[in-house]
């Protein structure tokens, strides 16, 4: 029965470099993921003044409430969405000039609904090229805080970077939200703001909701940062797909901050064994796959997984309200279509769904993977029933797990596949 031990989480790992920058103190942070994404971050914090020190197991910041160090400062976010949308929110509580931008595939992706808020409170913000992309400037004079309308339709990270923004403010911040897409993932970030001394509130208004956070800052801490729930999907559908296979992933179970778990949930109910405990989460597979139609509205950084798992399934598996995957890394709606047609596999689309017919995959295939790591990691589930599958570029993984061709082999041999 393998044993998975996960990196930690991305979307945690982030969180926790803007808080602990952001504190009054020194934080340490234990079992960081050391990824291209996490790095980028932890390098931009850097470029912005603030220390990082750096060990195998544990990172350290010396926070500061104040906003960067440095009065002026040039950030390459690379591919990282968390470093691209959260650290012009830190900049702008400095003063100072502070110049973002970013790789060809993250200067795609949309930015207007937080830079908007981020002028509506005041901050000198400006693209430079497409409107609503980077790169951008600000010009930062501290922010006064106070009121914000929000639309987080696209992603959350739009209203996570608000947040976090908020206790640093003059006058604490008062969001409206109009629409939200993903909402675990502002839960991750509100029971982290919890764990450095900021509790947010909560009023119903409207259509959507009021987010208020309060001024006042974070403390520091020492703060653990949980396996990555997205990454351990993989090791989970790989359990699913294969009869009495079995994988279990310690440190992730229940009480786990992570939306993206619930994913065990929808392997559940097309037939997999699952147990969820305090020290972690067991998946089995049974033999039998279930087609079923299902919202992944919450945890749509795990539809490649299903949708590359799904033709395995004895009936058709449908996915529904994921209209935020077409502006991820690439369009992962059309790119899990494409790949799924290339294996012969029945598929049809539509602005937020996707429909995948059962099917016997075709063997020896080329994925390809749009540069997206999450392309990658989902086929190769795939790879466990189809030979021959291969990638047009399988380093791509390096962005949230450099490891894991390797650790996935190991799941490989340990499950017979």
């Amino acid at each position: 029965m393998p044993v998975i031990d996960i990196p930690g989480s991305k979307s945690i790992t982030a969180r926790a470099l803007f808080l602990a920058a952001a504190a009054d103190g020194v934080t340490t942070l234990v079992r960081p993921l050391r990824s291209d994404d996490t790095e980028g971050f932890a390098e931009g914090l850097t470029a912005l003044g603030y220390r990082v020190g750096r060990t195998r197991d544990a990172w350290q910041v010396d926070g500061r409430p104040q906003g960067p160090p440095a009065r002026e400062a040039d950030v390459h976010c690379r591919d990282g969405a968390t470093t691209a949308r959260f650290l012009p929110a830190l900049a702008a509580t400095g003063h100072g000039v502070y110049r973002f931008d970013a790789s060809a595939q993250m200067r795609r992706r949309p930015l207007l609904p937080l830079t908007r808020a981020l002028r509506d409170l005041g901050v000198d913000l400006r693209h430079e090229e497409a409107e609503g992309h980077h790169p951008l400037t600000v010009r930062a004079a501290g922010v006064e805080g106070g009121d914000v309308v929000l639309d987080a339709g696209q992603s959350s990270q739009y209203l996570t970077a608000l947040l976090l923004l908020g206790p640093l403010t003059r006058r604490g911040l008062r969001i409206r939200v109009t629409d939200l897409v993903s909402a675990p993932y502002v839960e991750i970030t509100i029971a982290m703001m919890r764990a450095f001394g900021v509790e947010v509130g909560r009023e119903a208004a409207g259509p959507g909701q009021v987010f208020v956070v309060p001024p006042g800052g974070y403390r520091p801490t020492t703060y653990a940062v949980e396996p990555d729930a997205s990454t351990a999907s993989y090791f989970f559908a790989a359990a699913a797909v294969t009869p009495g296979g079995e994988v279990t992933v310690p440190g992730l179970g229940a009480g786990a901050l992570q939306g993206d778990l619930g994913f065990v949930d929808v392997l559940r109910r097309m037939g997999a064994e699952v147990s969820v405990r305090p020290e972690g989460t067991t998946v089995r597979g049974t033999g039998q796959l279930r087609g079923l139609t299902v919202n992944m509205r919450d945890i749509s950084d795990t539809m490649p997984t299903l949708a590359a798992v799904a033709p395995f399934a004895s009936g058709p598996v449908r996915i529904e309200d994921v209209a935020n995957t077409r502006v991820k890394e690439c369009d992962r709606l059309e790119a899990c279509a494409e790949n799924l047609r290339r294996l012969g596999v029945r598929v049809a689309t539509g602005p937020d769904w996707i429909e995948i017919r059962p099917g016997t995959p075709a063997p020896g295939t080329g994925i390809k993977s749009y540069g997206d790591h999450r392309i990658v990691m989902s086929f190769a589930v795939t790879g466990l029933r189809v030979p021959g599958i291969s990638f047009d570029d399988p380093g791509c993984v390096r962005k949230t797990f450099p490891g894991f061709h390797e650790a996935f082999a190991e799941v490989r041999g340990g499950l017979g596949a």
